[in-house]
């Protein structure tokens, strides 16, 4: 399979790597480089050329590049002789133990992901969450906008909760479609998430069910918080939670954030 129709698009502008390099802060010239005794490891994912994983590599850290294309093994293992440093994964990213192969240390992400299977591999990863610190991710830009999405604005929905439950996503600037190779049909963009996010601060007992309520939620995103939860709660005691919370009882889910949302699946329950 070619690695265009594996979704890969190749970062071949020099400038827009150095930027990249700069933005996760593995270039000399990044306004506050990583420090070289850093103890965390790099995994990046996609790694095709090895485009970026020289960046990586040149921090000395020990960095794990997981490729699931033959065709650029070859070339990545002959970059591995260059950086002792650098461990080449052939592997399925959505069939990867982050744990197992960061080895004890924490573990900072890279990854030019195909745009086809964005949010599979970003729910992969925030099943590492408690041993990842950074994720830096290049993605199509309508779905940076989603990740990074504020509460009552149209990109705001399940994807964005999710993202934000677990990291705090920044949308740190475009790549325009001539930065690569081939190029794609869309604008993309760097995203950054740092974690952790909300999860921190609201320290639920049960993640998985919050998560799911939050899916009921958006499940008709046209449709007021009353209707989406009617399999969940009778309507009068949705709207009694919701005024309690001092939200409108006819108010939709992309109105409410992270944390309102947990409050409103705990008043449902309690009720």
């Amino acid at each position: 399979m070619s690695r265009q129709r594996l979704g890969q698009h190749f970062l071949a502008d020099l400038h827009w790597r150095e930027e990249i390099a700069r933005a996760i802060r593995v270039s000399p010239h990044s306004t506050v480089p990583l420090p070289r005794d850093d103890q965390h490891c790099w995994i990046e994912i996609g790694s095709g050329h090895g485009e970026m994983t020289q960046h990586l590599a040149a921090m000395a850290t020990p960095v794990h590049a997981i490729e699931i294309d033959e065709t650029f093994l070859g070339g990545l293992r002959h970059l591995a002789q260059k950086f002792p440093n650098l461990n080449v994964v052939p592997a399925d990213v959505l069939e990867t133990d982050f744990e197992a192969i960061a080895s004890g240390r924490r573990i900072r992400v890279y990854g030019n992901l195909p745009y086809y299977i964005t949010s599979p591999i970003l729910h992969h990863l925030f099943g590492f969450a408690d041993i990842i610190d950074e994720i830096h991710v290049v993605t199509q830009s309508e779905v940076a906008q989603r990740l990074a999405a504020e509460p009552g604005t149209s990109d705001y929905g399940y994807l964005s909760v999710v993202t934000q439950y677990y990291t705090r996503p920044e949308l740190v600037f475009e790549i325009p479609r001539d930065a690569f190779d081939p190029p794609p049909e869309v604008t993309s963009a760097l995203v950054t998430m740092r974690l952790p996010g909300e999860r921190a601060k609201l320290s639920l007992s049960d993640p998985a069910s919050y998560l799911d309520f939050v899916k009921l939620c958006f499940s008709k995103k046209r449709k007021t918080l009353v209707n989406n939860l009617r399999s969940l709660a009778k309507p009068e005691r949705v709207r009694k939670t919701l005024a309690a919370l001092g939200l409108r009882t006819d108010a939709r889910a992309e109105q409410l954030s992270v944390s309102q949302l947990a409050a409103l699946q705990a008043g449902v329950a309690g009720a």
